[in-house]
Parts: structure tokens; sequence; C-alpha cells
């Protein structure tokens, strides 16, 4: 067998070790995997010179807009800041798009706009709205890889759930081998306390994170997770950002329910003090909590508690932001993130912290490609997998400019911040696709990616 690329002299990272070598590539496939210092002839050699070489990140959570905003975003630009922030497989919500991707007909549509515009590997949620029970499956025999839903109201064209289709919806997952990713903020509770701060003539920022506190969360967590209980069915509780919902559903996992959480990156860096300073590019729902809040979390993360990490990229343009400088109420909910995720985790976690690389590589790409049924042709550095590779200098120091940014709208909550830890390299399937600094690959090179595997808790 000729090999056609031999990455060497590496810290080679799964989600289980951490050892010294490197990784051969044939075709779009990792071929095999190398232990210590061997001299191996392939057609290109690339000395690592010791970085981290992490198995590719499989982001569980993006908005990317298209059709409909992609003024907004898109897939050419959203996929090239996933390819610079070491992000090699993007699923994407079925929301902030114009139609919402809630049938088979119009995740059609959405797939044959978006064919020519990837420069990484993708996959599509689906929408479980109110009442679209009856158009689930056909989007399941068409791959989607999760149906994405909302206890509270979206802001967008895409109808909340009450109980009862919760309650439904988790009941065709079990079904189906599927998932329900739910937005868990509770509806009622977060409407009357923004008309009490609205009455009161509260504009300012801090009303925000005030109008949905964490009790609100928690409540639709215990409450969203006692009908996967009830049902059997498989929920994944997305954008977790209070500590108690994620030890809730630890500790329902341990007891075989078919729960899991994921929180994003954005509430292990920003602090209440950051929001009121950042304003409306900082904005997003759930809220950015307190400091004390912010370390809870990183506790669950370095205890292992958390199963995936999703950047919930939500960009728009910066009109829709300004509007809120004065009146936070009417700013747009969401960060522009996909491009720091592993930057964030790199410098807050690993080196600040101590968070393993393995656990790292977990939540990262090993669980969202099993939760997701990717695996194992995504997540995992190993004989047989798609050569999905990020490469890392976990010690380079560095501070965001918006200039760095692959974003359509080039701000983000995050610029100006300093991190320690860059992606240098990211390959694709065995190709370079992004590389200090540069896009190496022609939009369109990004595939489809179907669910071919039940959910895996």
């Amino acid at each position: 067998m000729s090999i056609d690329l031999y990455l060497k002299n590496a810290q080679v990272v799964t989600e289980t070790e951490v050892f010294h070598g490197g990784v051969t590539v044939e075709g779009e496939k990792i071929a095999g995997v190398v232990r210590g210092d061997q001299e191996i002839q392939a057609v290109q050699v690339i000395d690592l010179q010791g970085c981290v070489l992490l198995p590719g990140v499989v982001d569980a959570h993006v908005h990317f807009n298209e059709p409909g905003r992609e003024n907004w975003e898109g897939y050419r630009t959203g996929t090239m800041a996933a390819a610079a922030g070491g992000v090699t497989s993007v699923l994407e919500m079925p929301l902030n798009s114009t139609p919402p991707t809630i049938n088979r007909e119009l995740l059609a549509y959405k797939r044959q706009v978006v064919a020519s515009q990837a420069v990484v590997d993708y996959g599509n949620w689906g929408g479980l709205v109110d009442n679209n029970l009856a158009d689930l499956d056909a989007m399941h025999e068409d791959g989607v890889i999760g149906y994405k839903a909302f206890a509270s109201a979206s802001g967008v064209d895409f109808e909340r759930l009450n109980d009862d289709l919760i309650y439904a919806g988790l009941d065709k997952m079990r079904q189906l081998g599927n998932v329900v990713g739910l937005h868990a903020e509770n509806e009622w509770v977060c409407s009357y306390l923004s008309k009490q701060l609205k009455d009161a003539g509260r504009t300012d920022r801090a009303a925000w994170y005030e109008s949905r506190p964490p009790f609100a969360e928690l409540e639709t967590i215990q409450r969203a997770s006692y009908w996967a209980k009830v049902t059997g069915g498989n929920l994944h509780v997305v954008h977790i950002s209070v500590a108690d919902g994620i030890r809730h559903l630890a500790q329902l996992r341990q007891a075989g329910v078919h729960v899991t959480a994921e929180t994003c990156p954005h509430y292990l860096f920003f602090d209440h003090q950051d929001f009121e300073r950042i304003g409306p590019a900082a904005k997003c729902a759930p809220p950015i909590r307190s400091r004390e809040d912010v370390e809870a979390l990183w506790a669950c993360v370095l205890e292992g508690l958390v199963d995936t990490i999703g950047s919930d990229h939500s960009p728009c343009s910066w009109d829709e932001k300004e509007k809120g400088m004065d009146n936070i109420w009417k700013a747009w909910g969401g960060i522009s993130g996909v491009q720091l995720t592993l930057p964030v985790l790199l410098s807050e976690g690993v080196n600040k912290r101590g968070l393993s690389l393995s656990e790292l590589a977990r939540m990262l790409s090993y669980n969202p490609a099993r939760l997701f049924g990717l695996y194992p042709q995504k997540g995992k550095i190993q004989p047989g997998a798609d050569a999905d590779l990020a490469v890392v200098d976990l010690g380079q120091e560095w501070t965001l400019s918006a200039d760095q940014l692959f974003f359509k709208n080039k701000f983000s909550a995050y610029v100006g911040s300093t991190f320690k830890g860059q992606v240098q390299r990211t390959l694709v399937r065995g190709k370079t696709v992004y590389h200090s600094g540069q896009i190496l690959a022609e939009p369109g090179y990004g595939k489809l990616l179907l669910r071919s595997y039940p959910y895996q808790y």
C-alpha cells in the first residue's frame, strides 16, 4: 500500500490516551497510527515538531442561516471559520434559515442550496415544532442527525413545544434511534420576568440575564429529562449554562436514562462583568452567567460530566446587534464562535485548569460523533476513520483581532481576547483545508453527512 501523507513527530490524542507518534493517510482515510519515531515513506511527509494532533472537532451546534439569511452567515464563510478553528464536521441547526428545515421537502431544499458551499463536512438537524410529528420519520430516513426543539420561544419562525410534544417527540426518538436536542428554558417564567423588568423601564444589560435566571433553565432540564425517563427516548440538552443542570443529567444517565448534556465555550469564558462590558455581541440565551456559575460549570467539565461542547455559533449582521447598544432587549441574541471553541478550551481548560487532552477529544470529537450517528467514520484517530485532524500549538499565545475572523460579519464577543493554544493546520479527509491563517480548500469540498448509526448514549 502506498502512503499519501505521513504526519510525524506529534503528540497524538485519542479519547483514552496521548502518545508521541504520528498518523499515516491513504486517500481520505487514516491508514495507520504510528507510535514513536519511525521513518515511513510517503508522497508527503510533514514534521509537526511536537505539536498536538487532535481528532478534528465535530461541532454539533452551529447556525449558518442558509437559505434565506445568507447576509448573516452562510455555509461558505461559516465552514471557513470552522476550518480555522480545527472543526472538520459541522452539524447545522434547522432554524434561522428561511424557511426552517421541518419536513423532507425543506430539508432537500436546504441541501440543494448549500451543496456547493462548504469547505468542511456537514450534517443537518431537522426541526421538531408544534406540530410536525408526521414529518419526523421521513427526515430520519433522509439522514438528519437529530431534531432541534425549543421549550421557550425561539425568536424566529420556529414554534416552541409544550410538554405534550416534548413527550411525544421523545417517544418517537425511542422508536427511531434518533435524538431531540432541546433548548431548555421555562417560557412562562422568562416571559413573566421580562415583562416585569420592561414595565419597570429596565433596558440595561443586566436586565437580560435577570430575565432568564438559572432556575428557569434548571426547571426545564428537570422536566424534560423526566419525560425522557418515562418514554425511554433520547434527550440531548443543548447549551447548558448551569452546573446543577449538568449534574442532574449525569445522575440520570448513571441510572440508565437516555440523557446527555452539551455546554458551550462562551459559558466557560465570559461572565456577567464581561457581558456588561461587551454588550450585545455577547447576548445569547441562556444568558452569560456569574463568575461563580462559570467556575461551577468548569468543575463539571473537569469531573467528566459534560458530554459534548458545541459552539452554538449564531451570527447576525452588526445592525441586528447595534440596535441593542442602549436597549438590550432590541439586540439579536447569539454569539459568533465556531472559530473559537478549540482556542477557548485549550486556553482556559488545558493550559489554565489542567483539562486533559483526552477529555478534550472526548467532548469535542468522540462523543458528538457517537451521539449523532457518525462514528466510526468521524470522531477518533484510528485506522479506517476519515483523516479529519487538527494540529495545535499548545503553547502559542495570541490575541484575536477582527481581521482574523472568517465570518461573513467580522465581529465577535471574543475579539480582543488573548488565548494560549492555537490551531495551526486542519485536515478534512486527508486534505489540508486550513493552514497558518489561510483557507486552502475550495467551496464544495465539504461532503454531506448522514446519520448512519443509532444514538449511543
